[in-house]
C-alpha cells in the first residue's frame, strides 16, 4: 500500500527500489495473515466442515465448535494447523508480492483506480493459484483427517505431514490430482480481486489530504472488503473444498478433476439436495471467519509495512 523512494540512496536502480519493496509487503502480507488466521483458526475449522460434510445440519459457529470439541477432542479444531498455516504463508506471500509488483511498474507511483486494482488482484490470483494450489489440496485433506464425517462415500488417509500427502497423492493419484480444484480456484481469484478493489478504493477516499489511516479505520475497510467479496463468491468456495477433498471419495470412475463440468455437477447436487440455501451453508462462520481474519490480517500487514518503511526511509505516496 506503499509506494516511495529512497532518501540518500540515487545510485539504486528503480527496479532494485521496487523489487525490495514488494519483497516488504510480501512478507508483511505474509505475516499479518499468518497471525490473524493462527488466532481465528477454531473458525474455519468449523467452516469446512459445514461445507464438505453433507449430513451436518447448519447450525451456529458455537454450536458446531462445541460438537467437534466433544466428539473428537479440544486438539480437532486447530487439526492441520501447520499445514494451514505454511499453505496461507507461501499464498499471501506470492500474492502480495505480484500485486504490488504489477502496482510499480503499471502505477509508477499515481494513485490507482477501481478498474486496475480489479485487474492487477485478478492477475495476482491466477499466479497464486497456479503455484500453490497443491498445498491448499494436501491440507484441506489433512484438515479433515480423522474428523468424524457423515458422507459414507468419503475415504480417510493416513498422511503423516505435508510431504508424505504429497507423496501418496502423486503415487496413488497421479501429479494432477494436487491440481484437482484449480478451475475452481481461477474462478475464486475473483475473490481476493473484488477485496483488494474495495479495500484499496476506501483506503483512497479516507486518505485524501491525509497521510495515514487509524488502525480501526483499517481494520474497518478490510472487513468490509472481505465480507463484499465472500458473500458474491461463497458458493464456488464451497465447490472448492469439495473438489480438493473429493479425490478421496471412493470409486476412482467418479473422480472429480476441477472441470468446469463438475463444478456445475456441484452445484447442481448441492442445490437438488439442500435447496438454494445449501450453496450457502457455513456462510455464517466463513463471514466470521474470514471477514476478521481479513481486518486483522490488513491491520498488521499496513503496521508491519509502514515500520519497515519508516526504518528504510520511504517516503510514501499519498493516495496509493
Amino acid at each position: 500500500m506503499f509506494g516511495g523512494k529512497m532518501k540518500g540512496n540515487p545510485g539504486l536502480s528503480v527496479g532494485h527500489v521496487f523489487s525490495y519493496e514488494s519483497l516488504v509487503h510480501a512478507v508483511a502480507g505474509a505475516a499479518g495473515s499468518v497471525t490473524a488466521m493462527t488466532i481465528l483458526y477454531p473458525l474455519d475449522t468449523a467452516r469446512l466442515r459445514l461445507q464438505v460434510d453433507e449430513k451436518i445440519k447448519s447450525r451456529s459457529t458455537p454450536i458446531i465448535l462445541a460438537k467437534i470439541i466433544k466428539e473428537e477432542g479440544l486438539s480437532a479444531v486447530y487439526r492441520s494447523w501447520f499445514s494451514v498455516i505454511s499453505s496461507l504463508c507461501c499464498s499471501n506471500f506470492v500474492y502480495f508480492y505480484t500485486f504490488n509488483t504489477l502496482k510499480n511498474f503499471w502505477v509508477k507511483g499515481q494513485p490507482s483506480t477501481n478498474s486496475k486494482d480489479l485487474v492487477m488482484g485478478f492477475i495476482s490470483g491466477v499466479v497464486n493459484v497456479l503455484v500453490t494450489t497443491p498445498l491448499w489440496v494436501v491440507n484441506t485433506r489433512l484438515k479433515l483427517q480423522g474428523a468424524i464425517l457423515g458422507n459414507d462415500d468419503i475415504q480417510q488417509t493416513d498422511y503423516k505431514g505435508i510431504l508424505d500427502a504429497i507423496t501418496q497423492i502423486v503415487r496413488k493419484e497421479g501429479v494432477l490430482a494436487l491440481w484437482s480444484s484449480t478451475f475452481p480456484s481461477l474462478l475464486l481469484v475473483f475473490n481476493p480481486a473484488i477485496q483488494f478493489m474495495f479495500y484499496e478504493g476506501l483506503k483512497r477516499q479516507l486518505m485524501r489530504g491525509r497521510t495515514e489511516l487509524r488502525s480501526v479505520e483499517v481494520f474497518i475497510i478490510g472487513a468490509i472488503a472481505k465480507a463484499v467479496a465472500t458473500t458474491v463468491t461463497y458458493p464456488l468456495q464451497t465447490v472448492q473444498s469439495l473438489l480438493r477433498f473429493g479425490q478421496q471419495r471412493k470409486g476412482s470412475e467418479n473422480r472429480i478433476l476441477g472441470s468446469l463440468r463438475s463444478v456445475i455437477y456441484l452445484l447442481r447436487q448441492r442445490v437438488k439436495r439442500q435447496g438454494f440455501l445449501g450453496l450457502y451453508k457455513g456462510l455464517e462462520a466463513k463471514l466470521l471467519q474470514t471477514v476478521l481474519t481479513s481486518a486483522l490480517m490488513f491491520l498488521i500487514y499496513e503496521k508491519i509495512a509502514g515500520f519497515i518503511f519508516r526504518v528504510m526511509g520511504v517516503i510514501p505516496h499519498v493516495g496509493r
